[in-house]
């Protein structure tokens, strides 16, 4: 099965501006692609995994990726599925980002040897003269075919900002830029971009005479329609040191029945043959497929090594009540008042919760447990020499445990 073929088959195509076309470009490994990551934190996240589990593909297929940092645009902010304005970020602050993110992706795609870029507008947007901009690509856009852009509806009600409004400029000068510099001729980018990726293909055709090609990447969605990589506590990193390993790992060993096998099909590296045995799976099978899962993308992000640890913890804890192998949060002196720390703090020194009213509403439903007993008073407290030695095991539902200790 050729790449475009399989890409298809996995469910990871949504919109295509030649289906001919972009097929022949891949299937030959003659594409030099580019998909944006804007840099608004210091690590990517479940919702970028998508995204560089296809410039993996790509590139096993011959293809070059480019893989955009929105250095520049990061001064903007892109209003898509915005219903309010980014706060404005520091260059110091989206340098650091961007520095993350390079060390990240190089998990994912090989950068040596020519078989990948990673650039950041900014080393061309920065320097751009604001008049010769309207002139030389401001008369190439129409008002009002960019006000009916979706990414434009959402914002128009609560108020567009005139920066805002540039954000689909500066994308399509991004395309245009590349085309120039690396001979890009492939855009990919989530379905909620397909009004500015459009831009950057018409861009090319009215300034350069010449044909480049854009696809959208299904966005990934659980049963109920919901973007997925959220969790109660925030956001899914790929950074272990804020989305721990073992975390990471129950994410999708805690994924809904009916969403297994598509994100298995979606994201994982596994032969589609091997796959399709799968779709008559049910009840048990589906707690093999979903550690099948949650091994895979944890390989993928932490290695090998880490996956296997992760899975190895989970087994042991949720199978016979181990705790030797889970994750562990360290108590420090200053944790403690007259030697004794409440219920409230230590659910929230654990990372358990990220508040203290959180971590109250969890007790008061009685979702919280220490070695096994129910913790029901939220005044409860908890004495230093009773976290010292092997510590406790602090439960919140029936998924998350810390190992709790005194360091």
């Amino acid at each position: 099965m050729q790449i475009y073929d399989e890409l298809k088959a996995r469910g990871l195509i949504a919109q295509v501006t030649d289906e001919e076309r972009i097929s022949k470009l891949v299937n030959e490994g003659k594409a030099t692609f580019y998909i944006g990551f804007d840099p608004t934190a210091d690590s990517l996240h479940v919702g970028h995994f998508m995204a560089l589990c296809l410039m993996k593909r790509l590139q096993m297929a011959g293809n070059r990726p480019i893989a955009l940092i929105g250095g520049g645009t990061g001064y903007i902010g892109d209003p898509s599925g915005r219903t309010d304005m980014r706060s404005m970020m520091t260059p110091e602050q989206i340098q650091h980002n961007c520095d993350c993110f390079k060390e990240q992706m190089s998990k994912f795609i090989d950068f040596s040897e020519g078989k990948a870029l990673m650039v950041n507008n900014a080393d061309w947007l920065l320097d751009l003269n604001y008049v010769e901009l309207l002139r030389e690509v401001g008369a190439h856009f129409s008002v009002n075919r960019m006000l009916t852009a979706e990414c434009y509806k959402q914002r128009m009600e609560k108020g567009l900002s005139f920066l805002e409004f540039n954000y689909m400029i500066m994308q399509a000068y991004d395309f245009y830029a590349l085309y120039q510099k690396y001979g890009c001729n492939l855009q990919f980018g989530g379905d909620d971009q397909w009004s500015n990726m459009l831009a950057g293909t018409e861009l090319i055709r009215r300034k350069l005479g010449e044909d480049a090609s854009a696809m959208t990447i299904t966005l990934l969605l659980n049963s109920e329609g919901k973007k997925m990589g959220k969790t109660q506590s925030g956001a899914v990193w790929l950074d272990p040191n804020k989305t721990s390993p073992f975390d990471f790992y129950q994410y999708w060993r805690n994924v809904a029945d009916a969403d297994v096998l598509k994100c298995i099909r979606m994201l994982t590296f596994l032969p589609l043959e091997e796959i399709d045995k799968m779709d008559s799976w049910e009840g048990a099978q589906l707690n093999t497929a979903k550690e099948i899962l949650a091994f895979e993308l944890t390989k993928l992000v932490h290695g090998e090594e880490e996956a296997q640890k992760a899975q190895e913890s989970a087994r042991a804890l949720f199978s016979q009540g181990n705790a030797a192998q889970m994750p562990t949060a360290e108590l420090t002196e200053e944790d403690f008042e007259n030697g004794e720390i409440d219920i409230l703090t230590l659910l929230l020194k654990s990372g358990l919760v990220p508040s203290k009213s959180e971590a109250r509403r969890a007790v008061q439903q009685g979702g919280v447990a220490a070695d096994g007993e129910k913790v029901a008073d939220i005044h409860e407290v908890f004495t230093k020499d009773a976290l010292s030695g092997d510590g406790i095991v602090l439960k919140k539902g029936k998924k998350n445990f810390r190992k709790v200790v005194v360091k």
